[in-house]
Order: structure tokens, then sequence, then C-alpha cells
């Protein structure tokens, strides 16, 4: 890995407090649309108009034109100019972070991610995992990663079944905010035909989105997930890279304020799966491990206390897990070797280690 200029990982630490606060105090002019008034009769009336999907004009009829709804509107056009203003704001970081060398993600996966976050998906607890948590979670510890591929076009959204403090009445179309791109995605028929779809797929590329939800029990198909009018596929050990997930920036033409997992949890998760991987899949195998060994060499370098946490946590799940991670720092060796044994002399140091 490489580090980071000092200057960029300040100005990304400033992306991620301004669209944090942005996301905080969002007003109605964050609402898509406008509001219109029609005479009608002698009495004016006003509708909200926005755009739907194919350009289709949607009018939402707000009442007789009075004080108060005067009031709102104009309410409505000074957050729209607030909004522009913080919106160029936001590109110019952008621009500044790319041209120092910032990771970035591609367009059409940072577009979805914003229609994504744009409805709700992020604020109602949905986690970015995959290898585009990986490309933020670089950024947020200040370093470039060195010989991995970083462009994939999956994009990979985990999420509980259920919120465990229950907010009524809000919720993100999911399926709906993926319609409003115009992109072409469909959903992917399951392999039970009686279960519905967990990924959205656009017909000819490559460009998908994965619904995931960690698994209770065993031999689930697809659950469904209220909240995000949509259902995911149960996955094993995903509750403990989702459990204390932090807030990054995915960077492209713009910035997207996205929940990640934590690094140091990223990291052993990677250590577990790579071994719950079958013999078919070992080019993925082998990303999860070096994604695993890069991740553990910028925290063994910067925040070893992190690994330290995130091994204990895991290796209180059972002696399964203690198995699975020792097993999986055996196979990064083949790969990493110094990213093994800096992880081995580290967790030498400790009490009862099975390494």
């Amino acid at each position: 890995m490489d580090r980071q200029p000092l200057e960029v990982q300040t100005l990304y630490a400033e992306l991620i407090e301004r669209l944090a606060m942005l996301e905080a105090q969002r007003t109605i002019g964050h609402v898509p649309g406008g509001f219109v008034t029609k005479s009608i009769k002698g009495q004016e009336y006003y509708y909200f108009q926005h755009m739907g999907p194919g350009g289709t004009k949607h009018q939402t009829y707000m009442g007789r034109r009075d004080e108060v709804l005067d009031a709102v509107a104009r309410r409505y056009v000074q957050g729209r100019e607030g909004v522009a203003g913080d919106a160029e704001s936001i590109r110019r970081l952008c621009s500044l972070l790319r041209a120092g060398g910032v990771l970035t993600t591609d367009a059409p996966s940072a577009r979805v991610m914003s229609a994504l976050a744009d409805v709700g998906v992020f604020h109602l607890g949905g986690v970015l995992v995959g290898t585009h948590a990986f490309t933020v979670i670089g950024n947020l510890l200040g370093v470039k990663w060195r010989g991995l591929a970083l462009h994939t076009q999956d994009v990979d959204v985990a999420a509980a079944s259920r919120l465990s403090v229950a907010v009524p009445h809000i919720g993100a179309d999911v399926p709906g905010a993926l319609e409003s791109l115009e992109m072409g995605f469909l959903p992917v028929p399951g392999f039970d035909p009686g279960s519905p779809s967990t990924s959205y797929k656009v017909r000819g590329q490559g460009l998908r989105v994965d619904m995931l939800t960690p698994a209770r029990t065993s031999g689930l198909g697809s659950v469904a997930v209220p909240r995000f009018k949509t259902a995911a596929q149960p996955l094993r050990y995903l509750d403990f890279v989702m459990d204390g997930s932090i807030r990054g920036v995915v960077v492209s033409g713009g910035a997207v304020l996205v929940n990640v997992p934590d690094p140091a949890r990223f990291a052993i998760h990677k250590l577990i799966v790579a071994g719950e991987r079958p013999v078919g899949m070992h080019v993925k195998r082998e990303k999860d491990l070096r994604q695993a060994a890069q991740v553990l060499g910028a925290l063994l370098e910067d925040r070893p206390g992190d690994v330290e946490r995130a091994w204990k946590a895991a290796e209180s799940r059972g002696r399964g897990w203690e198995r699975r991670m020792t097993d999986g720092v055996t196979a990064m060796a083949n790969l990493e070797p110094d990213a093994a044994a800096g992880l081995r002399a580290l967790l030498g140091t400790l009490p009862s280690r099975a390494l």
C-alpha cells in the first residue's frame, strides 16, 4: 500500500464531516421537484410537481393557496438555493480529492449508491460491503491499495431484516430507486422460483445490486426486508461485519455518504469467508485474502488495538469461529506472508492465543 498525502486525508475527513452535517440538516429543499399553482374557477391551488421514471410528470395536490402554503413554498425555494450551494462545495472538495489521488469509484456504481442514499437506505441501517467498501476503507485509513483490482460493478448492500429500534412509517423503496435511474435494472430470478429476488441487474452489462442480510438459521431462502421493499440473501457471519459500522464517503464526480464495516472487522470477516468459498471460487478466495492482508497491514502499523478488539470479538463467538480465523491466517500466509507474520506477532502477545 501507499500512503495518501496528509492534505488528502484532511480533505477526506472534512468531506465526511460536511456530508454528515448536511444529512443531519436535511430540509424541504432536498425534495426533488417544485411547487406550482393552478387557477381553477378563480381560485389558486398549490401542487407539488416532480418528474418520475421515463420523464413522466407527476403532480400532487397540496391545497388551496393561503399564507401557510405560501410560506412552505418560500421555504422550499430558500432550501433549494442552500442545497445548490452545498452541492457546489461538495463538488469542489471531490475535485481536489481526485487531483490528490484519492481512491475513486466508477460513475455508474456511484450513481446507484447515490440513488440508494437519496431514498434513505444508509440512513436506515444499510451497510455497503464488498470491494466498494474496501475502496472506501482505504480512504478512511489514508492509504492507496496496491496490486488489487478495485473496479467492480457489483454493489453489495447488507441490512438486517428488521431495525432494532422501530421507526414507524419510514422506509426506503430500493426497487423504485433503481427503476428511477432508468439504467435498465431488472430483478434477477433466484434458484427457488417461489422466492422473491434479492438481486437487480442491468441486462447485457455487469452492473448489479445484491441485497444481503445476516443468516439467523441454516437453510433459509431469501428474507424479506420490509423497510426496503425488497428481499435479501442471508449469509453467515455477516452480522459480525455489520456490527459497529462507520461512516465513509464514496468519491466519484460527486460524493455519497455511506456506512461501511469497521476496517478490522472487515479484514477478519474476509479471513473467515475465504475458507467458506467452494473450490470453483478460488479467484474470489484469493481476493478475500489479499484484501484482508492489505487492511491488516495498514491497521497493524497505525491501529493495532483495533485488530486486537475485533479478533477478541470474533473469538468470543466460539471455537468454530476461532478455527476459521486461524485457517484464514494460514491461507493468507501463502499469499501475503508479511501480513500474516505481523498479525501473528501481535496476537502472540495476548493471552490464550491459538496462533
